[in-house]
């Protein structure tokens, strides 16, 4: 009764190919041959980027200004957790102590 049934594989549905027949083939020596020349190295289109301290000096004020951003709304999420946590435990103190007044007037 609590035993876990298996499920079973299913069966193949129409037709089934036979696995594909790799015959074998001789390698027959013969005289050794000299081995290539490298081939040249494909020439590239595209243009070289060059680095002036001023593009270098953009990228730092860049990315200086990505991690700020994005730091100052880490901050500001946590800063909305906090305020939310705290908010919470205000609500429950306040519940709490309706419901023990409310006991000790009975």
């Amino acid at each position: 009764m609590l035993r876990p049934k298996l499920p079973t594989m299913p069966q193949p549905t129409g037709i089934v190919t036979p696995p594909a027949v790799i015959e074998p083939t001789t390698i027959t020596p013969g005289t050794p041959t000299a081995p290539a020349a490298p081939a040249p190295a494909p020439v590239s289109t595209r243009p070289t980027i060059q680095l002036t301290p001023g593009t270098a000096l953009a990228l730092v004020g860049g990315g200086t200004a990505v991690v700020l951003v994005v730091g100052a709304v880490l901050v500001s999420m946590l800063l909305a957790v906090a305020i939310t946590a705290a908010s919470v435990a205000v609500c429950a103190v306040v519940l709490r102590s309706l419901l023990a007044s409310g006991n000790r007037r009975r």
